[in-house]
């Protein structure tokens, strides 16, 4: 899937929160190896260079217009394409850090052990993913889906969302961690701009569904999605919207 960095980062400050939350929980003051799995453009990177300056601090994408764009905001950082699927590397890290990167990965029941394998002794897991997928900000592109000319090229792209709900990341990393906490957090994001919500999703969910569509497809389809959201999410009187959000995360020791 070819990404939009610039389209990505017009919602930077919603998009960062979750994950300076999530690094305050983080109990270690100084690991040795970081991390940023899932990087993006490098957003989320720097935060944890000045958490941890003395670390040696790894940033893992499979994107390679995420990537350009990190290794031009933090040059000091050694980023890797990596897919995270198959990710196997020769060396264990003290801290494996994901924000909002592995609710596009599938198979969760074997992912998530699996990266939980390349943690030292003592290591720890922090990871943060959207569960706003039954919210009509995205539920509403499956309306489109099946109500458009282009339904059979892109149902199938609808596949099962991958992330879960809290108890089964419970029962799959209870058995393996020294210490599990997970939690959900609703951000009640307040947006600026004419139909922000649909501008906020095509930086991210609405893309898988635009990229495979040519004209005049991909434009009717987004002004379907774009007039339905526009009605989801009205303006508030000061002409701001707000666009709740809600977010999981798992904190687990190993």
């Amino acid at each position: 899937m070819v990404w939009d960095p610039q389209q990505y980062l017009a919602f930077k400050a919603p998009r960062l929160q979750p994950a300076i939350d999530l690094l305050a929980r983080i109990p270690l003051e100084t690991p040795q190896t970081v991390v940023d799995l899932g990087c993006g453009p490098g957003n989320v990177t720097p935060l944890l260079r000045q958490r941890w300056p003395d670390a040696e601090i790894f940033g893992l994408d499979n994107s390679d217009e995420m990537l350009a764009k990190a290794r031009d905001a933090v040059p000091d950082i050694q980023f890797e394409k990596v897919d995270v699927t198959d990710w196997n590397p020769a060396r264990k890290y003290d801290v494996i850090f994901s924000n909002a990167a592995l609710q596009w990965v599938t198979g969760h029941e074997t992912l998530f052990p699996n990266i939980a394998a390349q943690l030292a002794p003592g290591g720890v897991l922090a990871v943060q993913m959207p569960r706003n997928f039954d919210a009509p900000s995205h539920s509403t592109m499956l309306d489109v889906i099946r109500e458009g000319p282009w339904r059979d090229l892109l149902e199938s792209v609808w596949v099962a969302v991958p992330t879960q709900a809290p108890t089964f990341y419970y029962n799959l990393l209870d058995p393996l961690a020294r210490d599990l906490q997970i939690w959900e957090t609703e951000y009640v994001q307040v947006l600026e701009g004419d139909n922000p919500v649909a501008e906020y999703t095509k930086g991210t969910w609405l893309t898988r569904f635009l990229n495979p569509l040519d004209e005049p497809w991909r434009s009717e389809f987004e002004a379907d999605y774009r007039a339905r959201i526009a009605a989801a999410y009205p303006p508030q009187p000061n002409g701001k919207t707000l666009f709740p959000f809600r977010r999981q995360f798992i904190l687990a020791t190993f």
